[in-house]
């Protein structure tokens, strides 16, 4: 029991080890999301229009309003929806490519994303199509970086079945476009689509094995001694069965 629980441990210090920046950037969301919840109704207003990147805060802060904004979720009691999303996307994506490759990725599509889907929301403002205020929108979260992220992931998928997994995330990002999708469904679709644009930082990298093949499933950032426990091994020398001593015969050798 002991040994399962070190197996255990050992499997989950590898794997945040292994996606440095995905697990940062969610414990400081998980900071910033206790900090919403606890915070009166006037200071959460404020925070969440502050730290945004509306058309307000990036005419008046640019950058301040592009980093931080990325920080921050709307809603706290979905904290735990973007954890599991984070483990399955963002710490894929940074095992598979590389911390920096990874980072561009999602920076890429962060700041395109937000900027081009407030350039669509002021030309509609402009144009009478919205109103005024939606200057003062509350624009931030991280679901432009997890859709980068995911774009790019659909390249680790083996053929032919990255083709079947492209089209159902394409679809997924599409429909609200053509129901009246707001102005953060466009942002979703543009941060898919530059994820999918960066497909030369996957050129290199292996894919997963594709179904009915043989591969091992213990992943590769956990310590050998660890694999070699998982996958019903043990290590030399570390096992309970031994090679069997050859006792010295009693029967004189022959003429």
């Amino acid at each position: 029991m002991a040994v399962d629980r070190k197996v255990t441990v050992d499997g989950i210090r590898s794997w945040v080890r292994s996606s440095p920046g995905t697990h940062i950037w969610l414990l400081i969301i998980g900071i910033t999301s206790l900090v919403i919840a606890s915070a009166s109704e006037g200071l959460e207003s404020f925070l969440l229009h502050r730290t945004g990147s509306n058309i307000h805060e990036l005419t008046k802060h640019p950058l301040q309003s592009l980093l931080i904004s990325g920080f921050w979720i709307a809603d706290p009691s979905s904290f735990l929806l973007y954890a599991a999303l984070f483990e399955l996307v963002h710490a894929n994506v940074e095992r598979w490519l590389g911390t920096a490759r990874w980072l561009v990725t999602v920076a890429v599509a962060h700041i395109a994303a937000t900027l081009i889907s407030q350039e669509v929301l002021l030309m509609a403002i402009e144009s009478h199509s919205a109103p005024r205020s939606m200057k003062h929108v509350v624009d931030i979260g991280v679901s432009y970086g997890l859709a980068g992220a995911l774009g790019v992931l659909v390249y680790r998928v083996p053929r032919p079945w990255r083709w079947l997994c492209l089209a159902g995330v394409v679809l997924f990002f599409a429909v609200p476009l053509t129901t009246g999708g707001t102005f953060t469904d466009v942002g979703h679709a543009i941060a898919l689509g530059l994820g999918l644009a960066c497909r030369p930082l996957t050129r290199g990298r292996p894919t997963w094995a594709a179904p009915g093949t043989a591969r091992t499933l213990v992943p590769a950032a956990v310590p050998e001694a660890v694999r070699q426990r998982l996958s019903g091994r043990a290590a030399p020398g570390r096992g309970r069965c031994r090679p069997r001593r050859e006792r010295p015969s009693s029967r004189p050798p022959r003429p």
